[in-house]
């Protein structure tokens, strides 16, 4: 019985672990398109997911044999889905939100996915009371407000860009639920094998993506800014893709579904933090607050499954 509860806990403290260096690692995607200034949404979903595809494929042929044989018809829909709405429609989504509303706006409105999966997960057959979770969820959305105020305030303000990271909001949402519960039934997949597998879909459906994304007569571009773009892209497809998402689906196993939402405060978090870098600025008081009551609400959800 020990052994048992040692085991979980470590299992636990491993989870959290993942999910919060999966964040890390996607907060670097908010940066993405202002490092690859007059590149279209379109041709950094693009690039990103080739990247993500051709690492993949090479990662996972190894294992292909197998896996092939353990994936029903339902599984592989389910990853061309999965493919679709997490990696492709959402990307599209963030890159036009940066570039019509900027990091600050979509950082926020995107900030808004710990509060959606943790009340999803909520609901879920044996999870932790919803009044446990209040003192976490207020606590995260006092955290998102005080960003919300301090940069909502100057901005110039854009439609496009806030439906856009409004639509990046849910298609993720939907992906981290589904997704959840798709690795939960898998047998004999790890959750590495299956990101590898997502990304080798992705990389399908990015070919399509390809056509128009760098059809002739677009915007031209010097090869020293084609190189810049290859390189963000690439980088992106590997740490953030290939990467990150191996080390969510790791949390996703390891951890309740209200917790694992939690973890996408560090997304959040390190987003802010890469942009002060990149602004040459530290936090004001409020992004400081904000930053502070974050992760005091991951710590309160934390402390709330662990009673």
């Amino acid at each position: 019985m020990l052994t048992r509860i040692h085991t979980h806990s470590s299992q636990a403290q491993l989870g959290i672990g993942a999910g919060i260096t999966a964040g890390a690692f996607w907060g670097l995607v908010f940066l993405a398109p202002e490092l690859t200034p007059g590149f279209t949404p379109l041709q950094l979903s693009a690039g990103r997911y080739l990247a993500y595809g051709l690492v993949a494929a090479v990662l996972v042929a190894r294992a292909w044999p197998r896996l092939k044989r353990r994936l029903t018809g339902a599984d592989w829909r389910g990853l061309a889905w999965l493919s679709l709405l997490g990696n492709i429609v959402y990307y599209l989504f963030v890159a036009q939100a940066v570039q019509t509303g900027g990091v600050a706006m979509t950082s926020i409105v995107i900030g808004l996915l710990p509060l959606a999966i943790t009340l999803a997960g909520s609901r879920e057959q044996g999870a932790v009371p919803l009044r446990r979770l209040l003192p976490s969820l207020l606590l995260g959305g006092a955290g998102l407000a005080c960003i919300s105020w301090d940069q909502l305030r100057t901005a110039d303000g854009s439609a496009l860009g806030l439906l856009c990271a409004i639509g990046a909001l849910v298609s993720w949402t939907v992906y981290a639920v589904v997704n959840r519960r798709w690795l939960a039934r898998l047998d004999g997949v790890s959750g590495q094998e299956w990101s590898l597998l997502v990304g080798v879909m992705t990389g399908a459906q990015a070919l399509l993506l390809a056509v128009p994304a760098f059809q002739p007569g677009g915007p031209a571009h010097t090869s020293t800014e084609w190189l810049q773009f290859a390189g963000v892209v690439t980088s992106v497809g590997i740490f953030c893709s290939v990467v990150g998402n191996a080390l969510w689906n790791y949390a996703s196993r390891a951890l309740p579904m209200a917790l694992m939402g939690q973890m996408i405060v560090f997304e959040t978090v390190f987003a802010s933090l890469y942009g002060f870098l990149w602004e040459a600025r530290w936090p004001n008081a409020l992004e400081a607050a904000a930053l502070v009551l974050l992760l005091a609400g991951v710590a309160f959800c934390a402390a709330a499954h662990r009673d």
